[in-house]
């Protein structure tokens, strides 16, 4: 498997803007549905769309869109008819050839880690191999989690010194300035997710400790400009709220002996309006650039609590009987 995302052009014809609309949905919501169900990434001016992801997933890709471009000449496309065309498209199909790849397991003090299924494993392996690594995907699939244990495991065997935690604070909005303490305690509620990593895996007095002696640091994204860090691990989360001079500006902090995880969900895209995501561009931008590997999760990747499968299940099969209608314009 290729270390960077393959790219495939495609072209729905004839031209219509009314069908085009009905496939993309309203915002895009069509389109960001597949997005999650195939792991892939989609771009599109008019009826040009550009398709990013693994090889299997995009193929996919390419037949879903243009089933759902004959579609739309019949019907008027919702959320529902999307769902039940991913279903029975027979895309796991073409999803099932996936390639072997190396098992990582990851030690830390509290056990082993093992990825789950050939993305988490293939994720793995690429950020122990690689400086810079991107995890693209929904929540749940394990992307944040198996960096804080690559971190953590690098940081045992003083590969590194010191373990960043970075997330940019656009949900918070300026709504930050009105919360209590200092802004590293403004910051931390949204770090919830990395923090409750490491104490799973350091227990929660050594990570604290290792916060008073700054090697572990808590950093809002802002404050990463002009600093230049080596033999660092830094784990960037919510990358889909970079803007591309914030990505960027990340991106050239890497020093000697570093290593750089980027994960987000593109489709959980909290920027106003009209501004581009830095997430977004980057895996178009720096897609065949040597040294810098991508992973592209999708729904069949998230591992969680059994039920959170029934429960899926559930919403979705409201949404069929609701026709998409109660819930579309969440």
């Amino acid at each position: 498997m290729s270390d960077h995302p393959e790219s495939l052009d495609l072209v729905l014809e004839p031209a219509d803007n009314e069908r085009l609309r009905n496939v993309c949905g309203q915002l895009d919501e069509h389109l960001r549905q597949v997005e999650r169900r195939l792991g892939i990434e989609i771009n599109n001016r008019g009826n040009s769309f550009r398709l990013l992801g693994e090889a299997a997933a995009i193929t996919a890709g390419r037949e879903v869109l243009q089933g759902l471009y004959r579609a739309s000449a019949q019907e008027a496309l919702t959320p529902a008819s999307v769902h039940l065309f991913l279903q029975e498209s027979g895309i796991d199909a073409l999803l099932e050839d996936a390639p072997e790849v190396p098992e990582s397991v990851i030690k830390t003090r509290r056990g082993l880690v093992r990825p789950r299924g050939p993305n988490q494993a293939q994720y793995v392996h690429k950020v122990l191999t690689h400086d810079i690594n991107f995890g693209v995907g929904p929540a749940g699939t394990g992307k944040t989690y198996l960096a804080v244990a690559c971190a953590v495991d690098a940081l045992e065997r003083d590969q590194i010194r010191r373990i960043l935690l970075v997330r940019p604070a656009v949900e918070a909005g300026e709504r930050l300035g009105f919360l209590p303490g200092d802004l590293a305690q403004k910051i931390d509620p949204y770090l919830r997710p990395l923090y409750d990593a490491l104490y799973e895996m350091l227990g929660f007095e050594r990570v604290h400790k290792l916060i008073e002696r700054n090697v572990i640091e808590v950093a809002p994204l802002a404050y990463m400009r002009g600093r230049t860090l080596n033999e660092a691990f830094i784990i960037l989360d919510e990358a889909q709220n970079t803007t591309t001079e914030q990505m960027k500006m990340f991106l050239t902090r890497l020093g000697f002996g570093s290593t750089a995880v980027i994960t987000g969900d593109i489709t959980q895209i909290d920027l106003p309006r009209g501004q581009k995501s830095g997430l977004r561009e980057a895996t178009e931008i720096l897609r065949e650039v040597d040294g810098i590997s991508f992973t592209f999760f999708n729904a069949r990747d998230v591992v969680r609590h059994s039920l959170v499968q029934k429960v899926v299940q559930a919403y979705e099969r409201f949404d069929h009987e609701s026709g998409g209608d109660k819930r579309a314009g969440r």
